[in-house]
C-alpha cells in the first residue's frame, strides 16, 4: 500500500459549523472566501472578517458563496461588502486612500503619483477607481476643488480669493466651467443666486402636491410630496437668494406640460431642461431617459449602458439627485431582482408611476387618456 494512502485524510478549513463559527468570533480574515454567513435577525449576510456587532449563534446560517446567501433571501452587509469579489474588496481601500489624498491636497495629484502610492500601473489604477467610484481620478479631483469653491464663496472676501484657495491657479479657466460647475456664475453663487430669475408654480398632481421651477432655458425642478410648502422650501434651500417669481404664460403653458407628463399623458414634444449636476449625473440621467415607459432597468443594467459596469452604487446616488421627477424617470429603475427600492419622493410613488405605464404600454396616449 502506498504510503501516501496511510497518511490521514485532512478535512478541508472551516468545515464544520463549530470552525465556522470560531472563525466569525475571532473576525479571521483568513476565512474570507471560504464562506459567508447570514443573520436571520438583521437579514444581512456578511464574510467572517466583518468588524460589525457579532450575531447570536442561533441566528447564523452559513453558505458557500455570496450568491446562495441572496438567493436565500439576505441581502450584502454594507461594512464589509461581501458581495464584492477579494480584488474589488482589496480595491476599494486603495481607491479609498486615494480619495482622501485627492481631498487633501491644495491641486489635484497626478495620476502616476496616485498609482504609485496604490502599488498599481497608471492604468491598472485608473480603471480601478473609475471602476469602484464611477467617475475618474480627474474628475473626482474636479468636483472635490468645486466643492471647496463652494465653500470659498461663502466666507471669502473676494471671488479671487476663493479660487485661489480652491487650487486654481487661473482664474480664467474656473469662469470657463463656472456656470456648469456651479449651475450660475460664480458672483452669481457668492450671491446665493440673486442674479438667478427662477419662474414657479405650486399645486397638485394625481400624485400629490407638486411644484415646478424653471429658469429661461428650460425646467429645473419638478419636485413631488404631500405637502407644498415643504416642497417650496426645498426649493428655497437650493437657491437661497434666487428671484422666485410667478409664471407668466409661457411658463404656465411649460408647467402644464410638465404635470401632464407627471400624470401619464405625455405631450407630443419634449421638455426643455435646464438641469444642473455632475459629468457623472448628467450620463446617468441620460442614459434613464432611454428607458421606454412600461419597461424598467436595473441599477447594474444602467451602469453597463454607460459603460461603467460595476458603478452600480454611483447610479443609485445619482437617481437620488434626481431634482426632475418622473421627467427624467429615474423610477424606472429597480434591483436587480425586480424589487422596488427607495425612490426620492415616496416608494409608493413610484409604484403608481410603474403601474399606469405597465397598463398603457402599447397603447395609444388617447386610449391611456380615456382610461
Amino acid at each position: 500500500m502506498s504510503s501516501l494512502l496511510k497518511k490521514p485524510l485532512r478535512r478541508p478549513p472551516y468545515a464544520g459549523d463549530d470552525a465556522r463559527w470560531a472563525a466569525i468570533q475571532k473576525r479571521d480574515a483568513g476565512a474570507d472566501g471560504n464562506f459567508y454567513y447570514s443573520v436571520a435577525s438583521t437579514g444581512v449576510y456578511c464574510r467572517p472578517s466583518c468588524a460589525s456587532r457579532q450575531p447570536k449563534r442561533e441566528n447564523v446560517a452559513y453558505h458557500a458563496t455570496s450568491s446562495a446567501a441572496e438567493a436565500a433571501g439576505f441581502r450584502a452587509c454594507k461594512r464589509c461588502k461581501p458581495d464584492m469579489d477579494a480584488a474589488d474588496h482589496g480595491h476599494a481601500g486603495i481607491v479609498a486612500a486615494a480619495c482622501r489624498t485627492i481631498e487633501d491636497a491644495g491641486t489635484a495629484p497626478a495620476l502616476a503619483g496616485l498609482a504609485r502610492d496604490a502599488g498599481l500601473s497608471p492604468f491598472h489604477f485608473h480603471r480601478v477607481f473609475v471602476a469602484m467610484t464611477g467617475v475618474t481620478p480627474k474628475a473626482y479631483a474636479s468636483a472635490q476643488r468645486t466643492a471647496r469653491v463652494q465653500a470659498g464663496l461663502k466666507t471669502s472676501a473676494t471671488i479671487t480669493d476663493a479660487l485661489y484657495d480652491a487650487g486654481y491657479t487661473s482664474s480664467g479657466r474656473f469662469y470657463a466651467v463656472s456656470e456648469r460647475a456651479l449651475g450660475m456664475t460664480p458672483s452669481a453663487y457668492k450671491a446665493g443666486g440673486a442674479d438667478v430669475e427662477l419662474k414657479f408654480a405650486a399645486g397638485e398632481c394625481s400624485l400629490g402636491a407638486i411644484v415646478i421651477a424653471a429658469t429661461d432655458k428650460g425646467i429645473a425642478a419638478i419636485l413631488l410630496g404631500d405637502d407644498a410648502s415643504a416642497l417650496l422650501r426645498d426649493l428655497q434651500d437650493r437657491f437661497p437668494r434666487a428671484t422666485l417669481t410667478g409664471g407668466d404664460k409661457a411658463f404656465e403653458t411649460l408647467a402644464a406640460h410638465a404635470i401632464a407628463v407627471v400624470d401619464h399623458k405625455p405631450p407630443a414634444k419634449a421638455l426643455p431642461l435646464d438641469v444642473r449636476g455632475t459629468a457623472f449625473q448628467h450620463k446617468v440621467w441620460s442614459a434613464l431617459q432611454g428607458i421606454p415607459p412600461g419597461k424598467t432597468s436595473s441599477y447594474s443594467d444602467v451602469a453597463k449602458a454607460i459603460g461603467m459596469p460595476k458603478a452600480a452604487r454611483a447610479v443609485a446616488l445619482a437617481c437620488a439627485a434626481n431634482p426632475v421627477a418622473v421627467v427624467i424617470p429615474c423610477h424606472r429603475v429597480v434591483r436587480t431582482d425586480g424589487a422596488l427600492s427607495g425612490y426620492r419622493w415616496g416608494i409608493s410613488r413610484k409604484k403608481v408611476l410603474l403601474a399606469r405605464e405597465a397598463n398603457c404600454s402599447g397603447r395609444s396616449a388617447k386610449r391611456c387618456d380615456e382610461k
